[in-house]
């Protein structure tokens, strides 16, 4: 049986504060629910629409239409790899939920080892990231951190940082490497001065359009083009 304070706990979770506060997010929906219970994560609590009434699910869900299950799930402390090693993501100051979310699902399909992202991207608990993942943030987390020093410590360990400009040597005609840093910019500003300092090889994608065409390619689907270059050569 749900109090009122538990309804009050749950529905608060929607905003950052709450889950920063109490260390909780929420996932909806069959499919999400049953990752969480597969990931070894700590559920604190499933909710069935059956057990509490349709009333009470609408007040629970962040969704447009509540499903028929939600779960309650501790946030792990995640830990960033020793040492720079494999192929690895990092992300600048990407703000849409969306488009994390969808990256994570990439990393995840094209078996990137680390995604790194700068403290001020979206927040990986964000509702809107946990749905658009589809899971995948069960089994593939951001690691926030400082983005300049992150590409130092790969440069360092001898392995290219590649950044994605809208300018730069056409991928491909680059030789890639199996591993490295890639860099993927902020949807409208690109990737900022202080990482673009530090990146070793600039790489683009280039368009293929005669005349007037798009100004640019969606962060997420420039992501994906991106990785399946580096894991085809």
């Amino acid at each position: 049986m749900l109090s009122a304070n538990d309804i009050k706990t749950i529905r608060s979770l929607r905003e950052k504060k709450y889950r920063d506060s109490f260390g909780l997010f929420v996932v909806e929906g069959e499919k999400m629910v049953a990752e969480a219970l597969a990931s070894g994560l700590d559920v604190e609590r499933v909710i069935r629409r059956e057990e509490v009434g349709e009333k009470t699910m609408e007040r629970l869900s962040g969704l447009s239409t509540p499903p028929p299950v939600l779960a309650v799930v501790r946030q792990p402390s995640d830990m960033a790899p020793e040492r720079p090693s494999g192929l690895c993501l990092a992300l600048d100051s990407i703000r849409d939920p969306g488009n994390l979310g969808t990256i994570l699902r990439i990393a995840d399909w094209f078996g990137v080892d680390t995604v790194y992202a700068s403290p001020d991207t979206v927040e990986v608990y964000n509702p809107k990231v946990i749905q658009a993942s589809m899971g995948t943030v069960f089994r593939k987390r951001p690691v926030y951190c400082d983005l300049p020093s992150l590409c130092e410590s790969f440069a360092s360990a001898g392995l290219g940082v590649f950044g994605t400009f809208l300018k730069g040597d056409p991928i491909y005609s680059c030789d890639l490497p199996s591993e490295g840093l890639i860099v993927m910019g902020n949807e409208s500003e690109g990737v900022s001065d202080a990482v673009a300092a530090k990146i070793t090889r600039r790489i683009t994608i280039p368009c293929f359009a005669k005349g007037a065409h798009a100004e640019s390619l969606n962060v997420a689907v420039a992501t994906a083009v991106t990785v399946s270059e580096f894991r085809r050569k």
